[in-house]
This record gives structure tokens, sequence and C-alpha cells, in this order.
């Protein structure tokens, strides 16, 4: 693993490498032009962790690197341009506030932010001791000194002294939603192109008259309501699965944060959805989302990594429209083998979430082929 080196003058050229890339490794399927959107040169990234590398009285936050000898090195970073210009302020402001304080500073050895684009914040400090009284009364004076909320975790302690949580807000299609992002869970961690990916998602489910469809929408991994918020208008109703609770409960919140009212959030696999969908699975959870009522066209995933296995493939091909969401090309290549048996590309876009890496984030949607095909 290779700390990124931010050069904005040679990020597009990077870009059009990656776009290049992805050009080529999908040409086989016939897909429209690539739709290809950038990220800000640098500052993009609204959350990041780090190492607290302390050296005699010295301290300072640390990254990893891989060498060519392939043993780790320290890598000392007083600023990173990947992070928000508010984790770079904080990165400051921890190091002068907590060198001298050995309440906050003993065996601390991990820091993690949280922030937004309107500059809320939130610190996690990670400790190899138990924290007490006299670390909470510290830390609160810490949290007036940034203006941040602090959460402090040990082993088995987990202390949060304000809140456990920011609010991200987004631009979409003309609106603005609200986003809860709870410390320790998965949130999009560059914020504009989120934005890109939920304007573009948005879009594409849109009804050719502008108004919203007379069928509904599933999504399957839908963390805390990302895509189901932005997406809800476009549809008459929404079912969005998710196995985390803490997801779940992310996802409820922002849906009453943003007064939604046509969403069902279920909290369950993939598997057991389409389950409860075939009538194989049966219960409270499955009765309370009544299946039976909704007109599912189209079907929203957003898999991890490892993309889908073949029988995921196989439940989502029943829909007539499909938008995957991938962040790894490759598996989002081995799933479209089978999903192109029944149906093709009528939109593909590149969202570039993490700069001056390989890695790839991409969108597709699918719309089934004509029968006769």
């Amino acid at each position: 693993m290779s700390v990124p080196v931010v050069d904005p003058d040679q990020y597009s050229v990077q870009l059009d490498a990656k776009r290049q890339r992805i050009v080529e490794q999908f040409a086989r399927f016939q897909a429209p032009t690539l739709e290809v959107f950038a990220s800000p040169a640098s500052h993009y990234r609204m959350r990041c962790e780090f190492r607290l590398w302390h050296e005699g009285d010295d301290l300072f936050h640390a990254m990893f690197e891989t060498g060519a000898d392939g043993a780790k090195h320290t890598v000392r970073m007083d600023q990173y341009e990947v992070a928000s210009r508010r984790i770079n302020a904080l990165m400051t402001g921890v190091i002068d506030a907590i060198r001298d304080r050995p309440e906050l500073r003993h065996r601390l050895f991990q820091v993690e932010y949280l922030t937004t684009r309107q500059g809320e914040a939130l610190i996690t400090l990670v400790y190899h001791r138990p924290l007490d009284d006299q670390w909470e009364q510290a830390a609160r004076e810490l949290e007036t000194t940034l203006d941040a909320a602090i959460i402090g975790r040990a082993r088995k302690q987990r202390r949060v002294l304000t809140r456990e949580s920011v609010t991200e807000h987004l631009h979409v299609a003309g609106q603005v939603y609200s986003y809860q992002q709870v410390e320790n869970s998965f949130t999009q961690p560059n914020a504009d192109i989120a934005e890109s990916m939920l304007n573009w998602a948005r879009e594409v489910t849109q009804a050719e008259n502008g108004q919203r469809r007379e069928t509904d929408l599933v999504e399957l991994y839908c963390g805390n309501g990302n895509f189901t918020i932005a997406l809800a208008d476009n549809f008459r109703r929404v079912v969005a699965t998710e196995i985390s609770r803490t997801s779940v409960a992310s996802a409820q919140h922002n849906l009453a944060l943003n007064d939604i009212d046509n969403v069902h959030v279920a909290r369950m696999s993939s598997e057991e959805f389409a389950q409860a969908l075939s009538g194989e699975k049966t219960g409270r959870r499955v009765s309370d989302m009544q299946l039976e009522t909704h007109d599912f066209s189209t079907v929203l995933v957003d898999p991890p990594r490892a993309g889908l296995d073949a029988d995921s493939c196989e439940q989502i091909a029943r829909f007539d429209e499909i938008v995957y969401i991938s962040c790894n090309p490759d598996t989002l290549e081995a799933n479209l083998e089978q999903l192109g048996q029944t149906h093709e590309i009528h939109r593909f876009a590149l969202f570039d979430q993490f700069p001056y890496t390989d890695h790839c984030e991409c969108g597709v949607l699918l719309k089934r082929r004509p029968r006769s095909e």
C-alpha cells in the first residue's frame, strides 16, 4: 500500500488513464460513451484515520507505506492534501493541544477524523489504556478548543462526550438532502463524488416525463440510505434492505430527517429478500414489507468489492432495470458477463472517488433486452 501523492497538475492525466482503462476493459459489452465524473484535485476526503506516532517528546500523525523491500515504513503526516481542509486544520490542532497533556496523550495510538463540507467534525481518539474521568474532563476541554465532537475508545470502552455523528448536506437535482453519518460506520469518503453519484443515479432512474413513476424500486445493500433518499422521489414506493443494524437505524433516521415517507427499510440480507419475494420466507419482517402490493420495475445494488455471486445476479436479472454501483471494476466485469445475457447497458459512468490511486468506481444502468433477442 502506498500513500497517495497529490499533484493537481497531473490529475487530469491520471483521470484520463482511468477512463481509458475502463473503456478498454468493458469494450466487448458495447457500452455507450463513458461518463466521467472528476473529483476535486485535492482536499476531497471527508474521513481519515492515522496512527499517532510518539518519538521522545515529538508527536505526529503517521501512515504506513510498503516499500520495494516488502517492509512497512512509517510516513510522517503533518498535513495530508488528500484530506479535507478541516481535517488538516484539526491535525495541527490535535497535536498542539495534546502534546503536553499526559491525560490525553498517554498511550494514544490512533486518531480518526470524520468531517463534512460545512466544517462539522468528529474526532475519535483510540487508546491502549482504560479511559477515566480525568481523561473525560480533558477531552471535554479539547472539544471546546477544537470546536469538534470527541469520542474516546479503548478496550471494551467507548465514551461519547457530545454526539456520535455528523450531518452532511448534499445537493441533488436542485434539492438539499441531509445525511447523518455515524462514527465507525461506512460513509462515502469523497463528498463531491458522492453528490455526483446521487445526481447520476437519480437522472438515470427518472421517468421520461419527469414525474414520479407508478412503479417501485428495491434497493439491496442500502447502508445509511445514501441512494435511497435521493431516489425516493422517482418511484411510487421503495423497499430497501440492509443487514447492518447500525446502518438500518441510520437509514431510518435519515429518512425522517428528509421527510421521506414512501420508503420501507428492512433488516435482512439480499438472499433473505429474494426468498421473501418468492414466498419462501415468511414472518413479521416479511409481512411488514407488504411485497404483494408492490410492482418492482427497478433494482439498485451497491455491493461490496467482492461483487455479486451467481445466485444474486440471477435474482436481480428478474427486474426490468438494474442500477449497479460498483467499487471494483473486475467483479463488475464478471457480473456483467452474466447480466448481459438478459440485459444491455444503457448508461455507464466512472466516478473518481479516490484520485491518485488505481481505484475506480462505476455506475451502470442496464435494461432488459427485447424478448425477441
